[in-house]
């Protein structure tokens, strides 16, 4: 951390009072006095009046035993005292006595610096350093000094510059090397590739008056690359560096008739860089310079305005060049566009074309491409298919990419009929759909399903003799395996390796992870070894998939198990991912081994590893589990607090805690919680509380809820119909629930015999009502005679078989 301790004096006695007892006492005055002490034993406080020893002892030992024994400090690096001095003195003490060896002996203010930095560890101020970079340039030792505020920048990071300038240009100002230091700081910092720190230092520099050498200024240009190469391709070496001096200095900017296309292309460069501050400062610089910016000026940094995501000011800008007497252009336009499409902001995107118009400046191909690439990109594709035709009424060549955007877009809102149907409209176009265009469709086909059209697909595109590419094969395979045909995923799976077609490890991926679903771990294993045989590099998905299948069978019992698979990942070149933390400390939860759960997060997090939103959930499962529920919902809001959303079975798994417990109030507090942060209950969530209610609180409470989520048409489930019935049969009220279980049946739901006898159970076994009404009622809601012996027999059971 940067920070100023004192204010030094050059010119004047340097105060020491930050550590003498008298700030009227000038140690300087006493170092001259007793640069040769009569009595060098003597006690340090006996000339320098000091609260700290370890200062007077230094002090003493700097000013007279070095300079009567050695002419240099660097004799005494295995002396024991002077370690326990330096150990025993802090930063701002330690400046104190670096400013006074340079006063008296610079060379022994270099040597005691460097002796204490190295030798024994200490950590010197950056005043301290900027005092000894001064003593370096004024005894000309430039090499020592480029060594110096080298090792210095790199140890303060990216960013240390403003801090840096602001303490030279407080604490330095009239020191005599002062313009050496600031160039060869400038030079540290670009040779150490902080870019943006040496232009602010050069920056500070014309600010001060400070003259850059050429020197300086190659340096900088060394580390911006492709400023260089521009500027280089088009001007001599000499100009390059009146170029760039003039950047700085306006009135020479004028003078040596520097053109816009240098300031543009300077611009372009630090706009790609994304240094986009810094291109802006050069198109202001070229105003205070009397250069005109043109189209092509405003055009750059609205471009880059735009990336960096300034929208408002980017289109500021471009408003501003009417006031400047310039007409945007075509790329202008494009530009814009193309910024609407980075920001999704297509709906003030359609304006663009209008106003295009307006100025007598056709769309191209360009505009309308980036225009519908936009509109797909948020699904909005009627505008897509209304721009095509535009373009097609105005004679552009609709190209490939076009139709594959929209394909894709088409796939993406699940219109995969109209995805097929816009396919076979550019065949009869005369188009030859491409590889893209095949691939798209193919894993669109899968994804929903339709694996038989995608294979008639592949194999089409193969007749073509397009070769089909990876994405299309992963499609495939995993379309085959998501509808359960493992057998038929093999044989092509077989059919690709077996043939050396690609050694693609996504492939092995995706038949291991469908074995281990289908708890085939013995395959899995078998496949993982045939990688390993073949010098395939497995990749983290790889493990994880086994780890499952490993946790699934029981096989992962203990910590040590756990931990020798994650030594596995490692040993392989690759990094356990929060998915293998996840998938072990899920098992251990399963196997109620709580400890290891919290163990694993541990190690997890020790190795920066970010927990997911399913880590965390097992965390909130453990914590409930041993009944820790504020633990729980602390998770909950650490979650929001790093920017992660809970899902529902998150705060399910919470709200299940609070109502097992009976504490119905915070199970509701969190289920509020739920709709404040847009996140719909679902009936999971609905079946929770209404359970909790019906075992913990007043049954009328649990119904008025109930009546809430029909009017609210919340979509209750079977689940909370039959809870409810249990619920007051229990209590005696034989006539709702009759009513529930009619509504359940009215309602559409799915009712078995096994509902019908459970009613029948319930009722009989609390006799809230005869068997033969019973018997009637429910009759009277099935017409399946098959079962109405199966309905008898339960009646003859109950002891009511005078119906």
């Amino acid at each position: 951390m940067l920070r100023s301790t004192i204010r030094f004096f050059p010119k004047s006695q340097f105060p020491f009072s930050i550590f003498f007892c008298s700030p009227s006492t000038s140690a300087a005055a006493l170092a001259v006095a007793h640069d040769e002490p009569s009595n060098p034993t003597a006690s340090s406080s006996q000339f320098f009046p000091t609260k700290n020893e370890a200062v007077s002892k230094l002090l003493l030992f700097l000013f007279s035993t070095v300079s009567i024994k050695a002419p240099s400090i660097t004799k005494l690096r295995g002396d024991p005292p002077l370690e326990a001095w330096v150990s025993g003195v802090n930063a701002s003490e330690m400046e104190g006595i670096v400013e006074l060896l340079r006063r008296k002996k610079p060379q022994l203010a270099l040597d005691f610096f460097f002796l204490s930095k190295n030798k024994y560890g200490f950590k010197h101020s950056m005043s301290c350093h900027l005092i000894i970079a001064h003593v370096l340039a004024g005894r000309q030792r430039l090499r020592g000094l480029k060594f110096h505020l080298q090792e210095m920048v790199k140890e303060e990071g990216s960013g240390s510059a403003p801090a840096l300038c602001e303490l030279l240009q407080n604490n330095f100002d009239y020191w005599v090397a002062h313009n050496v230091v600031w160039n060869m700081l400038a030079f540290a910092y670009s040779t150490s590739e902080m870019v943006a720190d040496a232009l602010f230092v050069l920056s500070k520099m014309k600010d001060l008056n400070l003259q850059v050498s050429i020197r300086t200024y190659n340096s900088v240009l060394q580390c911006l690359t492709d400023v260089y190469n521009e500027i280089k391709a088009s001007q001599s070496e000499y100009t390059n560096s009146i170029l760039i001096n003039g950047l700085c200095r306006p009135i020479l900017v004028r003078e040596s008739g520097i053109s816009v296309v240098c300031f543009n292309s300077i611009m372009s460069a630090f706009c790609k860089m994304g240094l986009v501050d810094v291109a802006t400062s050069f198109f202001c610089m070229m105003f205070k310079c009397g250069i005109h910016p043109d189209v092509c000026s405003y055009n750059i940094l609205i471009h880059g305005l735009f990336i960096d995501g300034s929208m408002e000011e980017g289109l500021k800008l471009a408003s501003d060049m009417e006031v400047h007497g310039l007409e945007p252009d075509l790329v202008t336009y494009n530009i814009i566009a193309k910024g609407f499409h980075l920001l999704g902001m297509m709906s003030e995107g359609s304006n663009i074309i209008t106003h295009m118009l307006q100025r007598d400046i056709l769309p191209n191909i360009v505009t309308y491409t980036t225009l519908i690439s936009g509109h797909c990109q948020i699904g909005n594709v009627s505008e897509a298919f209304r721009l095509m035709d535009e373009m097609r009424s105005r004679g552009i060549q609709i190209p490939e990419i076009t139709y594959s955007m929209l394909l894709h877009s088409l796939c993406k809102s699940g219109f995969l009929d109209d995805a097929l149907n816009l396919f076979h409209e550019i065949e009869a176009d005369g188009l030859e759909p491409d590889i893209v265009m095949y691939s798209i469709l193919i894993h669109a086909l899968c994804k929903q399903g339709r694996v038989h059209k995608a294979v008639q697909l592949y194999k089409e595109m193969c007749l073509k003799k397009i070769n089909p590419n990876s994405f299309a094969h992963r499609s495939i395979l995993f379309g085959l395996c998501e509808n359960g045909l493992i057998k038929e995923a093999r044989k092509y799976f077989d059919v690709l390796t077996n043939d050396d077609l690609m050694d693609d490890i996504v492939l092995y991926n995706i038949m291991i992870d469908r074995y281990v679903k289908h708890g085939d771990v013995r395959e899995a294993g078998r496949l993982y070894e045939y990688i390993l045989k073949r010098g395939i590099t497995p990749s983290t998905i790889t493990f994880n998939s086994m780890i499952y299948g490993l946790c699934k069978a029981r096989k992962v019992r203990n910590l040590l198990e756990a931990r020798e698979l994650i030594k596995n990942i490692y040993s392989n070149g690759l990094v356990p991912s929060a998915v293998t933390y996840t998938t072990f400390m899920d098992a251990f939860y399963e196997e109620g081994n709580i400890k290891a759960v919290f163990e694993m997060l541990s190690e997890m997090e020790a190795k920066h590893i970010e927990p997911t939103c399913v880590t965390y959930t097992v965390i909130i499962k453990s914590y409930c589990k041993i009944g820790r529920l504020q633990k729980s919902v602390q998770i909950l809001k650490d979650m929001f607090a790093k920017g992660l959303s809970p899902d529902g079975q998150s705060f399910n798994t919470v709200i299940q805690g609070f109502s097992q417990a009976g504490d119905m109030k915070n199970a509701f507090c969190l289920h509020n919680e739920m709709l404040r942060h847009n996140l719909q209950p679902s009936h999971v969530t609905h079946n929770i509380l209404i359970n909790g209610l019906c075992m913990f609180w007043d049954l009328r409470v649990a119904d008025t809820f109930f009546s809430f989520l029909q009017d609210q048409n919340m979509g209750l489930s079977k689940q909370a119909y039959t809870t409810l019935i249990k619920a007051h049969c229990a209590k005696g009220d034989a006539k709702k629930a009759m009513l529930l279980f009619q509504q359940m049946v009215e309602n559409g739901f799915e009712v078995s015999i096994r509902d019908y006898i459970a009613v029948i159970n319930r009722l009989c076994k609390h006799r809230l009502i005869h068997g033969e009404i019973c018997f009637k009622r429910i009759l009277h809601h099935r017409n399946d005679h098959d079962s109405i012996y199966q309905l008898l027999s339960l009646v003859i059971k109950c002891g009511l078989d005078q119906c």
